[in-house]
């Protein structure tokens, strides 16, 4: 796949922040919103179109992203597993899209490296997916070649197609990224001891 081919991003920013007890969302992050920190970093990694999906507060979330290049998918499950709102995101990319990033609203320490790596390591490796690793934990953001979405679409659950990369890992690229960058947002404890880290 040419590092040039149309690689998107699919932000997903539906759920209902039950843990933390308010849309964390819309929390800010570094003078931000957390939803609108996630898409700028993607904007700035040239991932394009970026497809936020939405659910839960939607017109909030909306609004918090006003006048950053996005689109919007509707998850109308936004109560239910992570692949409801995974399968929202895959079904509003355009037909030209050869790839697609996949990554949480509230993994606040992905940066706008992380996600241009996953792309070049793709395209290097020729490989069908480019996975993030922490130590001995995959997780977002993750790549994965439209070759593969007919499998994300078939799953069920939560984990952001865990067992899609795990059927194909002896095939991804994989990059590690130090553990702390697997921070996300999901209590009020969370989030105070976002607040007292070094931004990045």
């Amino acid at each position: 796949m040419p590092e040039h081919a149309a690689i998107a991003a699919v932000v997903l920013a539906a759920g209902a922040s039950t843990r933390m007890g308010r849309t964390k969302q819309l929390l800010p992050v570094d003078g931000v919103p957390m939803v609108r920190h996630a898409v700028q970093r993607c904007v700035e990694a040239g991932l394009t179109p970026v497809v936020v999906v939405v659910g839960h507060d939607e017109s909030a979330v909306r609004a918090a992203l006003h006048g950053v290049d996005c689109t919007f998918a509707v998850n109308t499950e936004a109560s239910g597993p992570t692949s409801t709102s995974l399968h929202a995101g895959l079904r509003a990319l355009p037909d030209g899209t050869r790839a697609a990033v996949v990554l949480l609203a509230d993994m606040v320490r992905v940066t706008t490296a992380m996600l241009r790596a996953l792309v070049t390591a793709s395209a290097r490796d020729d490989a069908p997916l480019a996975v993030s690793r922490y130590g001995d934990v995959l997780a977002p953001p993750l790549l994965f070649c439209r070759a593969l979405w007919p499998e994300l679409l078939a799953w069920h659950g939560d984990g952001c197609g865990k067992a899609v990369v795990r059927a194909h890992e002896h095939e991804a690229a994989m990059l590690d990224w130090p553990e702390e960058a697997l921070r996300d947002v999901d209590t009020p404890e969370d989030y105070a001891a976002l607040a007292r880290a070094p931004s990045q």
